[in-house]
């Protein structure tokens, strides 16, 4: 199982529905999950929230602009080996306040997407377009390309 832990929620229809389609499309291969939780103006608030849904024994990310950068190939064996290892993953991703050093240090792994920033939004729909993504360049499929 792969879980999305992710604070705020999506306004932007178009959003959503790119959200919705990817996460349809990832059925074929995988359940995964988006938990939607409460974002707040108080970090400590925000940090209790994703607390009740880290699993230490799960696969923790952290997404954080300043983790380690990966390119699709690596998300998509990372992927691979910590599901066969763990059997679950969960990709955290913070509100505007981003994540709390705590948070950070209960992950196993600090991941980024590059430095450039994204609107929260945005972000998930890349993150689970990445997700898809490694499914099917670890099925050998044309959509990588």
């Amino acid at each position: 199982m792969i879980k999305i832990i992710a604070l705020g929620k999506i306004k932007e229809n178009y959003l959503k529905e790119a959200i919705d389609d990817y996460l349809k499309r990832l059925t074929k291969y995988h359940k995964v999950e988006l938990i939607e939780l409460k974002d707040d103006i108080d970090i400590v608030k925000e940090q209790n929230e994703i607390l009740k849904y880290i699993d230490t024994k799960a696969f923790n990310i952290a997404m954080d602009i300043n983790g380690v950068k990966t390119s699709s190939e690596e998300l998509s064996v990372l992927i691979d080996n910590k599901l066969m290892e763990k059997g679950h993953i969960n990709f955290i991703i913070g509100s505007s306040n981003g994540l709390s050093d705590l948070i950070k240090d209960k992950c196993n792994l600090r991941l980024s997407f590059g430095d450039i920033t994204l609107p929260h939004g945005l972000f998930r729909l890349v993150l689970i377009e990445q997700i898809y993504r490694s499914f099917k360049i670890l099925n050998n499929e044309t959509y990588h390309k």
